[in-house]
């Protein structure tokens, strides 16, 4: 590179970010408050401070300038002058160097040190102080990137809401145990993209991976400390930056593109767990790393009347403040961003509540989503969010506006409360079965809007749900007091892991028979990585801190008998969803169209194969329930299933109902290889603790 000039040109405000157009770079960084903002330029190494030069130009409150003969590969960052004035909000620190927000690449990790704080650690005046100590050592490098990359003839899958079956699934985790891979590649994205994990993927027939938290994140100190590591991510360092520690290499930027584009060739799509209701920055009294220093009034939500504190929606400190338009610029540019740089298929928003609140609270018309819905290119990718957070009115599942899909925890609740054998569960089941009309059933939203799931990553395992009536949390240093205390699980005779052939059993059948209703019902169904072959986090439901072999997916395990017939289940389970549309309806089914005489689109019966009536959705103690759909093709033949479902601890014959058809028994949770039979008898036995399907295809009348 030329010798440094002693000042930067005026360059333009916009795009934001540190900008390369082939004969230099442009420098842009939105703050309203600031009084002077430095670009601080460091060596290859990130550790000397080579240039620290004004921009000289401040437009509509974004200030610029543009450095000639600069280009990809140079390490920079800001400082940024103006009041210290904690009181009224403002927490300007030019002797604390700042992270990009736009930054497109890291280069190094936070090293914690008392100098990342705008104030004196310790001090009597708490952070009413200020500190004078440079903090450049220990603040990752923000990279000028290049973001050229050879997409080829790569296309979206695009799969229908419909026909998703949804992966959830950790970078790190999911390979960082596989022994033929690598050592240096395992946990990366690399190892994303080997044709082994694909074709895992392939063979479950899941349509789309959502990845927990890729965006740089920094490891939190407390858990530095405690020898621990911030291990699923929900601690964002930078929107627009993927986690170096998911790269082979660092300047390997690109390993994530090459993942997408093999995942898109095999037909599944990659959506990304993004949080953007809060940042790594924390309370008040959290360090200062790039936004507080910028311009803390403009990027937080702060409590009226006392701007000195930050409002605490989120439960880790801070809240975004997204009604801004300059952070909600930032949110939705980074959004676009990963749609359009990294080929991204959809997103899932954490605390995805918080997004909608207004100064009056919870609002599904807020800004946020008005600006998803009509963005051209965020309105045509899945969007999923999670609908709660910790603040007033924080619970809003099925509130959400058209266009978004949900997690809904309800149905979670519901399959283990069935299955576990709680009295009185009929009625909250047959709701989640059918798509949870009542919840979503408005402003012509599609029953593909709930997102169902048995475990996901915050809480047990599949595997720990049946084998833990309490949660073993030790590992995390908070002396099991973190964790859902009420998970609806039980261990069925023995806490954790048994010999006991018959407590074994009973677990086996009971994750095929959560496994079976869950791709039997109408929404979105997502399934945990590792929930196929029987992953086990030995009773921690809160393993956000373990970096380990405790959170990792244990591909040995995966090769034992039980796991491997448990994988053939779930393929099997989802091969059947994507075969009979009953399974998935593309509307609300509400029992109104008869379709052929006595058939309608959906009925409820009993055991004995008689229509539920008030007194039979009221018994508390009958654990027993079968679901009859239909659904009309195109050349006026009907596709039919009839879900039995037996949660009783003593075996049951199903009568089947009228009208008689012509069923095959295509599923069965007891016998998961037994082949597809005619059922000849006027009766269907269903096991203890079990689930059988079966269908039928009526011709055109």
């Amino acid at each position: 590179m030329p010798p440094l000039p002693d000042r930067l040109l005026p360059g333009r405000p916009g795009p934001l970010g540190a900008n390369w157009d082939g004969l230099g770079v442009n420098f842009a960084v939105f703050s309203a408050n600031a009084e002077r903002v430095e670009l601080c330029l460091f060596d290859p190494a990130g550790r000397r401070e080579v240039a620290r030069l004004p921009l000289p130009e401040c437009t509509d409150e974004v200030w610029h300038g543009y450095l000639p003969e600069a280009r990809p590969g140079q390490l920079y960052g800001y400082r940024a002058s103006g009041p210290y004035e904690p009181r009224h909000g403002h927490r300007f620190n030019p002797h604390k160097l700042l992270i990009d927000p736009y930054a497109r690449q890291l280069f190094g990790e936070v090293r914690w040190s008392d100098a990342l704080f705008g104030y004196r650690v310790g001090g009597g005046r708490t952070d009413l102080s200020f500190d004078r100590r440079d903090s450049a050592p220990a603040v990752p490098k923000c990279v000028v990137a290049d973001d050229g990359f050879n997409w080829g003839d790569d296309r979206p899958p695009d799969v229908p809401w419909d026909r998703t079956v949804i992966y959830e699934a950790h970078v790190r985790g999911l390979t960082m145990r596989r022994d033929d891979m690598a050592q240096r590649e395992r946990g990366t994205f690399s190892a994303l993209a080997d044709p082994r994990i694909v074709d895992h993927l392939l063979r479950l027939g899941v349509t789309a991976v959502e990845l927990l938290p890729v965006h740089a994140f920094a490891q939190d100190r407390f858990l530095v400390e405690k020898g621990l590591r911030n291990y699923w991510g929900y601690s964002t360092l930078a929107f627009f930056a993927p986690e170096p520690r998911y790269l082979v290499e660092p300047s390997m930027r690109n390993e994530l593109k090459v993942a997408v584009r093999r995942l898109h060739a095999a037909g599944i799509e990659v959506l990304l767990d993004v949080v953007y209701n809060h940042t790594c920055e924390g309370s008040e009294m959290g360090p200062t790393l790039s936004w507080r220093g910028l311009d803390n009034a403009s990027y937080y939500r702060l409590v009226p009347g006392d701007e000195r504190r930050h409002i605490n929606d989120t439960g880790t400190g801070n809240t975004l403040n997204i009604s801004h338009p300059r952070v909600l610029q930032m949110v939705m540019d980074s959004l676009r961003h990963w749609v359009d740089e990294y080929h991204v298929d959809g997103f899932r928003f954490d605390l995805g509540t918080i997004l909608g609140r207004e100064d009056g609270g919870f609002d599904p018309g807020s800004g946020f989503f008005d600006a998803a819905r009509q963005d051209p290119v965020l309105s045509r990718v899945k969007l999923i969010s999670e609908p709660w957070d910790i603040g007033p009115g924080g619970y809003q599942v099925g509130n959400h506006p058209p266009g978004f899909a949900e997690w809904n925890d309800k149905y979670r609740d519901a399959v283990r409360r069935f299955w576990r054998g709680d009295p009185g569960t009929r009625p909250e089941l047959a709701a989640r079965l059918t798509g949870s009309a009542e919840l979503f059933d408005r402003r012509r939203r599609r029953p593909w809007a709930s997102v169902n799931y048995v475990a996901s990553h915050d809480g047990f395992t599949l595997h720990d749900l049946v084998s833990y009536r309490e949660k073993r949390n030790e590992a995390n240093g908070e002396g099991n007091r973190d964790g859902h205390g009420d998970n609806h699980s039980s261990n069925w005779g023995e806490e954790g892991e048994t010999s006991d052939p018959g407590i074994r059993a009973t677990r086996a059948s009971l994750k095929r028979a959560m496994l079976a209703t869950l791709f039997a019902s109408a929404g979105t169904p997502m399934l945990l990585a590792g929930d196929e072959m029987c992953r086990t986090q030995n009773g921690n439901n809160n393993a956000y801190c373990q970096d380990n072999d405790t959170s990792w997916v244990d591909w040995r395990r995966a090769r034992s008998p039980e796991a491997e017939a448990l994988r053939a289940f779930v393929s099997r389970a989802v091969a059947l969803r994507r075969r009979l549309p009953p399974l998935r309806p593309a509307v609300f089914l509400h029992g109104g169209a008869e379709l052929r005489p006595g058939l309608t689109d959906i009925a409820w019966f009993d055991q004995h194969g008689a229509a539920m009536t008030d007194g039979a959705w009221n018994e508390p103690e009958a654990r027993t329930l079968a679901l009859r759909r239909a659904l009309p093709r195109e050349d006026g033949s009907l596709d039919a299933t009839l879900l039995l479902l037996n949660a009783d601890g003593a075996g049951h014959a199903f009568a089947l109902p009228e009208p008689r058809l012509d069923w095959a028994l295509v599923l069965d949770s007891a016998h998961p290889d037994r082949e597809e039979q005619k059922v000849q008898d006027e009766a269907v036995p269903v096991a203890p603790r079990s689930a059988v399907l079966l269908a039928a295809r009526l011709p055109p009348a």
